[in-house]
């Protein structure tokens, strides 16, 4: 069966499997579950990525230190490939651990110090947690690259030694992260899954966080933005090529109640660039890494969702020193109407709230 959507049921479908309408789901955990991942990007122009995207879809009642708890604490939370995840999801991602590392390049740097692997891990077992910089560097061979990762020794194992399962991270604060033995960290009774069992699942759960995907996409490190021949094919007016649609998430967009949210730059519903234009006819670009001069919307500018569209960019800072949220601007990619300005400068209070800030600049 070929689905046959317009535009406006694409959109409806990506945001329900976001969980960005007016229901809004009921706990932290739910809500890491629904989504499958939480970008942990930890810059905090506004706030730290992770918090903005929970703050999004729960509202007021979201606390940062309730995930931390979850996450150091409760373990119902982990950290891998550089998104918290349900720690119900474990088991669909060991035998990816399995696989790493990929590159031939990391497994050669591996099997050559196999004696600092095996000394860090006994640091571990009788000292940890430990950060990165408290491990001593005994590289036999130093690893080697054109990045900031080069001759980085310590980190690029323990690095190495999460993705493999062996590690896991413990605990994030300002100083970055503490690394342990995954045992003590990971539960153990973990259903044992086959690669295709856990690799299906995956995709099952992706589609249905996403809505609406393609069966093939570029390829990411961590967290594929394709789904394979999950789901059921559709056909989006105006927008070449097939999907794969979730056709749960059918039924449940043409019962959308709207409202208007500001989202992290490294929120699913944007990342994928290509299908945010194709289905939302959005443009966005993270500009923190331009310099400030030929940025269009500033440093760390939140998309503006309104209802099923983006209507434009929120270019705001914390300034906690000084107890402000200071907006810039509120970039209107076409000129808001009264309805549109007033959610939006609701949201942007409810923010300035949320963070314990008063809000200053156009409109304040």
């Amino acid at each position: 069966m070929v689905h046959r959507l317009t535009r406006e049921q694409a959109r409806r479908v990506a945001l329900h499997g976001q969980l960005l309408t007016a229901d809004r789901p009921a706990g932290i955990v739910e809500t890491i579950d629904a989504l499958t991942v939480v970008n942990i990007e930890p810059t905090a122009a506004v706030a730290p990525s992770a918090d903005l995207i929970l703050w999004s879809r729960l509202g007021w009642p979201y606390q940062p230190p309730d995930l931390v708890r979850l996450f150091e604490e409760d373990r119902a939370v982990f950290d891998w490939g550089g998104f918290y995840r349900a720690m119900t999801d474990l088991a669909l991602l060991i035998p990816e651990m399995r696989r790493r590392p990929e590159s031939a390049q990391a497994r050669e740097w591996l099997a050559a110090n196999e004696v600092f692997r095996r000394e860090v891990l006994a640091r571990l077992r009788a000292e940890g947690p430990l950060r990165a910089a408290e491990v001593p560097d005994a590289a036999q061979v130093s690893w080697r690259s054109s990045g900031w990762t080069n001759n980085r020794n310590s980190m690029q194992l323990l690095e190495m030694l999460v993705l493999c399962g062996d590690v896991a991270v413990s605990s994030r604060d300002a100083g970055g992260r503490r690394f342990d033995l995954a045992e003590r960290v990971y539960p153990a009774d973990v259903a044992h899954l086959t690669a295709e069992e856990a690799g299906r699942e995956r995709a099952e759960r992706r589609l249905a966080s996403l809505g609406i995907a393609r069966a093939k996409g570029v390829a990411q490190p961590f967290e594929p933005i394709d789904v394979g021949e999950i789901g059921e094919e559709a056909l989006v007016d105006g927008v070449d090529g097939v999907w794969r649609v979730d056709p749960g998430a059918l039924v449940a967009a043409d019962e959308f109640v709207a409202r208007t949210a500001l989202l992290s730059p490294f929120d699913r519903v944007v990342f994928d660039r290509r299908r945010l234009e194709e289905i939302f006819g959005y443009e966005y670009l993270l500009e923190m890494y331009k310099p400030a001069a030929k940025r269009r919307w500033g440093y760390f500018a939140l998309p503006i969702l309104h209802g099923d569209r983006f209507v434009g960019k929120l270019d705001a800072k914390a300034d906690r020193r000084a107890g402000v949220l200071r907006v810039h601007a509120v970039h209107e990619d076409e000129p808001f109407t009264d309805e549109v300005r007033e959610s939006v400068d609701a949201q942007v209070e409810d923010l300035a709230r949320w963070l314990g800030l008063e809000v200053v600049g156009p409109g304040a």
